[in-house]
């Protein structure tokens, strides 16, 4: 199986030995990690704002640019492959970082890290782990095989999460 790279605003779903889904230089944006353990499913979305609500007519064309559709939009496409039963899921998050260090005037990180995690709880779907906020940008990919999110940014070794 052939990695799977995403970009800003997009999503996917794997379900194939040795497949990976990888996504760079997440600053402020968020990707949101989910791996089956049973079925040996993974899916991220690579998600920059919090509401869909500030753009509906980009909302339906790209949903994975929005927490709110972002999330909702892997979870179908997560319940196609593995179905419905949300047992067994493990959720990571990453990313929302202030790469702006100068203002904080927006904290598009900060406010991305909120949705997230509001948005996955109220759907009984805690975050595991997770590596987030700071001020560094990361690269993120989740293997299929292990579920095992692998980061890496600039001038750092890898790491794991």
């Amino acid at each position: 199986m052939a990695d799977m790279v995403l970009g800003v605003g997009e999503f996917g779903v794997c379900a194939g030995t040795g497949g990976l889904l990888k996504t760079f230089a997440l600053g402020s944006c968020v990707a949101v990690c989910i791996y089956d353990v049973r079925a040996k499913v993974v899916g991220m979305v690579h998600v920059a704002l919090p509401h869909s609500s500030t753009n509906l007519a980009r909302a339906k064309v790209l949903p994975g640019y929005f927490v709110d559709t972002g999330i909702q939009i892997l979870m179908e496409h997560l319940a196609k492959v593995r179905g419905p039963d949300r047992k067994g899921l493990i959720v990571k998050i990453c990313g929302g970082a202030n790469v702006m260090r100068a203002t904080n005037v927006f904290d598009i990180g900060k406010r991305n890290i909120q949705a997230v995690t509001q948005d996955l709880m109220r759907r009984g779907m805690p975050p595991t782990s997770s590596d987030i906020g700071g001020s560094i940008s990361r690269t993120v990919s989740i293997e299929v095989d292990t579920g095992c999110v692998v980061l890496n940014s600039p001038g750092r070794s890898k790491w794991t999460i």
